[in-house]
């Protein structure tokens, strides 16, 4: 069976064309650099005593470390406040995405209205909501309610996105699914838990790391309420050693190798569980038979990490083939 495509292969012109446009591409690319570092340097951002400090040096007879006294703090709290909001994010968003699927109307009804309000309200608006209420009615110490407040924020509106990429996930599910999972004698709970579920996560895998990429940049929100994370810093490195562009540029390369580690990390996972689910038969698996033309007697399949011979006579296999 020939394989359909979207588009014919390009011919040469094409791929001539193609080429062309990738080199104007990254000579405008390059062009846009060395303007960039041309204006950094007109405005002395590319001297010794801006960027010496980052590589350990001492400048100015200043005694403090800007990566011991102010990045790696700053860093460690931007990744607790992101790790502590995807647990509670990810629970969140479990539990309101199973009862918007929940065959009870009021559980299903309640959650909608909860998951819907939450993605309307703006992170900030949340965050602040939740520092003046833990402040006003001593939730938590004064240490504790910026963390507190960061977490909240994040936790019902990055729950809520889940809860809704969860039921839009298994949604999108072909209906045979379900009515497979029902026709063999499990109930609906059942057929979500072990049939739909697994398949929905693994489509909606690409979102999810997305979302997670969100939740470790609206971390640095938290310098409205006074929550020292990683952004936060650049001010105090600036008022220090006078850098605040320089501390900008090293703070957001940060950001992006942390992100493109989650988002390698997050591909990763999808590949091993898109070849794990073509060579299992198990919730969202199938059976890979292995076929030989000829005076084929045995067929072999993997359920569930086992394998399993079958044996076929040769009248059998031939009216099979």
């Amino acid at each position: 069976m020939s394989a359909s495509v979207l588009f014919d292969a390009p011919g040469p012109k094409a791929r001539a064309r193609y080429r062309l446009a990738g080199i104007l591409g990254g000579l405008l690319v390059l062009a846009f650099l060395v303007f960039a570092l041309f204006q950094l340097g007109s405005k002395g951002n590319l001297t010794y005593d801006k960027w010496a400090m980052f590589l350990g040096l001492e400048v100015n007879d200043i005694d403090a470390n800007v990566w011991i006294d102010y990045l790696l703090p700053g860093l460690l709290n931007t990744l607790k406040a992101a790790a502590i909001s995807i647990v509670l994010a990810g629970i969140f968003g479990f539990l309101f995405g199973i009862g918007r699927m929940s065959q009870i109307t009021v559980i299903r009804v309640f959650c909608g209205v909860v998951v819907e309000f939450f993605r309307s309200v703006p992170v900030l608006v949340m965050m602040l909501g939740a520092f003046y209420f833990y402040s006003f009615n001593n939730i938590f110490v004064a240490d504790v309610n910026p963390l507190a407040a960061v977490v909240t924020g994040l936790t019902l509106y990055n729950g809520s996105v889940v809860a809704e990429l969860l039921r839009s996930g298994v949604g999108s599910l072909p209906k045979g699914q379900s009515e497979a999972g029902l026709a063999i004698g499990l109930t609906r709970g059942q057929t979500l838990r072990a049939i739909q579920l697994p398949q929905a996560v693994t489509a909606m895998l690409p979102a999810l790391v997305g979302q997670l990429v969100v939740v470790l940049k609206d971390t640095a929100l938290g310098q409205i309420i006074t929550y020292n994370e990683l952004l936060t810093n650049y001010q105090r490195i600036g008022s220090t050693w006078g850098n605040i562009v320089p501390a900008m540029i090293v703070i957001a390369a940060i950001y992006i190798v942390i992100n493109y580690a989650l988002t390698s990390l997050a591909a990763y996972v999808e590949r091993r569980l898109r070849q794990r689910g073509r060579v299992t038969i198990g919730a969202g698996g199938g059976a890979v038979p292995l076929v030989v033309a000829g005076d084929v007697e045995l067929s072999e399949f993997e359920v569930g990490g086992e394998d399993l011979d079958i044996d076929l006579d040769p009248g059998e296999a031939d009216s099979r083939r």
